[in-house]
């Protein structure tokens, strides 16, 4: 059986060449067959994944295709635009990043040679769902390009958010700071430092939130609005606690009308999902979620960010995803 095996190598500044040149061996002594290719910039990752699809499934009309992913949530985010036919790829996920959210839900090992061996070993992936994020109303004055093109709809895999969270994704994504921190391995203060300069900065923005096609949420200010399919995000947030990535359903949470001191005080509870104590921080669920904002807002999906928009639908693609483990 072949393996066609994807590795960003600087994702956490050189991490992931370093974690490869651990996995690697491990695939000869035991002589796999496999193929690698190296991620070289934004958006490199979905054109590989693309042309695998292409190629492998066009070739091998019955067989799967057995995907590895050596990266962090944004790699995996990249790969997910890729593919073509979820039914036929299995993907395995062997986490490099700075965030890692997905592999914490999931609780992979910390070990990258315990979660090859179970990758190796799995014979029947689980079904996971995934999200699907449609902009309605995009901003292409305020864009990033991913591969040439920018797209009117990217899937994620642990959650997408408009507005705040978003800002911070957005400005880490061309950080110097970040960098220089990961090295050291304390990139997460990339992300407390922009957070709290983010946060300074917001402005009063209405958000309007229907959930499946029925009940309209107005609140008159917020910060952001999170969709969730895993319980994290941001590196470790619990914002949506018992969230269940098989369940067809986006848990969602909404940030709004909250004094911004108050937000100092409330996001360290996230990390353990106490946040909900704050008056302004509510939880909802819904399968499509729509969200209508005062003024274009940066976007994000699994902490990648594309564009700003005003309109923006979110869905849960339930079991859509087959993943090794």
């Amino acid at each position: 059986m072949m393996y066609y095996i994807i590795v960003n190598p600087a994702s956490k500044s050189g991490r992931g060449a370093k974690i490869w040149s651990v996995v690697m061996p491990v695939l000869e002594q035991k002589d796999i067959e496999y193929k690698v290719f190296f991620s070289a910039k934004i958006g490199h990752v979905t054109k590989l994944v693309r042309d695998l699809c292409d190629s492998v499934l066009t070739r091998n009309t019955e067989s799967a295709l057995k995907l590895i992913i050596l990266g962090g949530d944004g790699t995996l985010n990249e790969a997910l635009q890729g593919i073509s036919d979820f039914e036929r790829v299995w993907l395995g996920y062997i986490p490099t990043g700075s965030s890692n959210d997905m592999a914490r839900d999931l609780r992979l090992p910390k070990n990258p040679l315990e979660i090859l061996e179970n990758i190796l070993r799995c014979e029947n992936p689980l079904r996971m769902d995934i999200g699907c994020l449609v902009y309605e109303q995009a901003s292409q004055q305020f864009s990033r390009q991913y591969d040439g093109e920018i797209s009117q709809r990217r899937s994620f895999a642990v959650s997408s958010g408009i507005g705040f969270d978003a800002a911070v994704c957005e400005e880490a994504l061309t950080s110097k700071f970040k960098n220089i921190l990961n090295k050291i391995g304390l990139g997460k203060l990339t992300y407390l430092s922009i957070a709290l300069k983010q946060l300074i900065m917001a402005k009063k923005i209405t958000c309007a939130i229907t959930l499946d096609d029925k009940e309209t949420i107005s609140v008159p200010k917020f910060l952001f609005v999170a969709g969730m399919i895993h319980q994290y995000e941001g590196g470790g947030f619990k914002f949506c606690p018992g969230a269940d990535a098989t369940d067809g359903i986006i848990d969602i949470c909404v940030v709004g009308n909250i004094p911004k001191w108050l937000i100092l005080l409330a996001l360290p509870t996230a990390f353990t999902g106490n946040h909900y104590r704050f008056n302004g921080i509510e939880r909802y669920h819904a399968s499509r979620v729509h969200l209508e904002t005062s003024a274009p807002l940066w976007v994000h999906t699994d902490g990648e960010v594309a564009m700003k928009s005003s309109s923006i639908t979110l869905t849960c693609e339930r079991e859509k995803l087959r993943l090794l483990l």
